[in-house]
């Protein structure tokens, strides 16, 4: 019992983010999501192939592009719907490492290869590797006047959004709440796709992708369902700042938004038994 309590201290987020860094290849085996996104592992992760109908993989030296089976079907699938629909190639940045676990840094979620992101920025041609590795984020949001960059936001982006949220398979998508409110302003035919786009800071240049927990992966812990509605009212405008938002260092998911002097509690999550094995298993 001692040396289990021993290893399950060690996989607290902190002290493992450098072994799950390090890991190159993913498990064996089916793919299986284990724990929640924000603390959890991923077992029988798949790459996603860098360049695919609809789509390419960017930043691919930091190896960021492993999924669960579930969510590489899913980019694929949204590839094929985009191109279909005459727009350019998605690009796809961080989804989870081979096994998931926490990130060195950018992410405290990305963890059991259920979450992506897809950026703003779209290519209309295809792009070698090395172009890949230095692209600049393209920016929707003019943060001082708290609404969106109509010089980049485009109906392409709008529907791309759209596709995403009509998929059975996804849970919400984070985008900034300046972003929703565009969203909302839409004539849509069908509003239900709403419900899942949820406002959050940060996200200003890209759309986070979180899919529901596959049927059959026992251990995976599924987010509580987004409220009823559209998610277009009250809710929404309760993001609007008194001040101008302080943009920087709120890049993350799942993370409350501070204010004035309050500082963040310290939380050591200890990972699910299960991850101690896809880490060191083969």
């Amino acid at each position: 019992m001692r040396a289990m309590a021993l290893g399950l201290a060690l996989l607290s987020s902190g002290a493992m983010a450098s072994e799950w860094h390090h890991v190159t290849k993913p498990t064996s085996g089916e793919g299986s999501a284990i724990g929640s996104y924000a603390n959890g592992c991923l077992s029988g992760g798949q790459p996603l192939p860098l360049d695919g109908e609809g789509y390419q993989v960017i930043r691919t030296s930091r190896e960021r592009y492993y999924g669960h089976p579930n969510m590489i079907t899913f980019l694929q699938d949204l590839g094929k719907r985009v191109n279909r629909a005459g727009i350019d190639d998605l690009l796809i940045g961080d989804i989870s490492m081979p096994r998931g676990g926490n990130f060195v840094s950018g992410h405290q979620s990305h963890q059991t290869g259920l979450d992506a992101d897809i950026w703003m920025l779209m290519a209309d041609r295809k792009m070698s590797l090395q172009e890949r590795e230095s692209l600049s984020a393209l920016n929707m949001v003019d943060l001082k006047n708290y609404r969106i960059q109509f010089k980049n936001w485009t109906e392409d982006h709008a529907n791309i959004v759209r596709f995403a949220a009509e998929d059975v398979r996804v849970s919400r998508i984070f985008v900034h709440p300046v972003i929703k409110e565009t969203l909302c302003r839409g004539t849509w035919e069908d509003r239900s796709w709403l419900r899942k786009i949820r406002p959050w800071y940060g996200h200003t240049s890209h759309m986070h992708v979180r899919l529901t927990c596959p049927q059959g992966d026992a251990y995976c812990k599924n987010q509580a369902a987004p409220p009823p509605g559209d998610g277009c009212g009250k809710e929404l405008y309760s993001w609007r700042p008194k001040a101008p938002p302080k943009e920087q260092g709120q890049q993350q998911s799942g993370v409350k938004e501070l204010r004035g002097n309050q500082k963040p509690a310290r939380v050591v999550k200890i990972k699910p038994q299960q991850c101690e094995a896809v880490l060191t298993g083969s």
